[in-house]
């Protein structure tokens, strides 16, 4: 069977890709900075890497930092596949990076850019935000009496586990570039987003709508997140409240 490593193998999506392969018989190895035996910083790369990822013929590469280091991480991870004449490089990227001028959205266009220019056989595919960092925005937003949330702005969450089948079945296929987005079933506004969480943690709120500046708000506001025609997740955002808080 295909030998495949995941990086960031231990995080919400890199965790299910690495069990939905072994489930289906290949030989899997998670790649983190703290997950033995190929624990490893891709922001400093080094032998370590070169050891993780020799005998590998596909990396699916989930491992990503808002914090930064990204390109930085990109780089050595292509450099080390090609040392080691990995076949196929598939990446998770998020959908917008190439419409809004957020720095970390940003960052993960330039990566997409460094692995389209690798020499490596690779797929790119681009996703809306997952459920569970939809609930960790919005709790935030919420633990004040008076919510503040920002105006006229939707999302399209989508259920994590929807994405993790989609790469782990483009990690067996050959490279196929840029595939269509991913996107979750319903694109919301963010109070009906709100509601739903308060409703399902029972909280009670008064949220008032505010609105923002800037570039990056005015691109999030006129959708240049969102993929309508991509509609592809089927999990509605109650229905993942539902599973989490009962």
């Amino acid at each position: 069977m295909t030998t495949i490593l995941v990086t960031g193998g231990t995080g919400t999506l890199g965790r299910l890709v690495t069990e939905k392969l072994r489930a289906d018989g290949h030989e899997v190895r998670v790649l983190s900075r703290h997950s033995e035996p190929y624990a490893v910083d891709l922001r400093k790369g080094g032998p370590a890497l070169d050891a993780a990822l020799a005998g590998v013929d596909t990396v699916v590469h989930c491992a990503s930092s808002p914090n930064g280091g990204d390109e930085k991480a990109a780089s050595h991870l292509i450099a080390a596949a090609r040392r080691a004449g990995v076949a196929h490089l598939v990446y998770i990227s998020i959908v917008g990076v190439d419409r809004v001028p957020l720095p970390y959205y940003r960052a993960k266009l330039e990566v997409e850019r460094r692995i389209e220019e690798s020499g490596l056989g690779w797929t790119v595919l681009r996703a809306t935000q997952f459920h569970d960092l939809m609930v960790t925005f919005l709790s935030k937003l919420t633990a004040p009496p008076l919510a503040l949330l920002p105006a006229a702005l939707s999302d399209q969450p989508i259920e994590v586990a929807e994405v993790a089948d989609r790469l782990a079945e483009l990690a067996l296929t050959p490279p196929s570039g840029r595939v269509p987005d991913m996107g979750g079933p319903e694109i919301r506004s963010v109070p009906s987003l709100a509601h739903a969480y308060l409703h399902a943690t029972g909280k009670r709120r008064r949220l008032l709508e505010v609105p923002l500046f800037g570039r990056t708000y005015g691109a999030f506001r006129a959708g240049g997140h969102l993929t309508p025609e991509q509609a592809a997740g089927k999990g509605t955002f109650e229905e993942y409240l539902a599973r989490r808080f009962g």
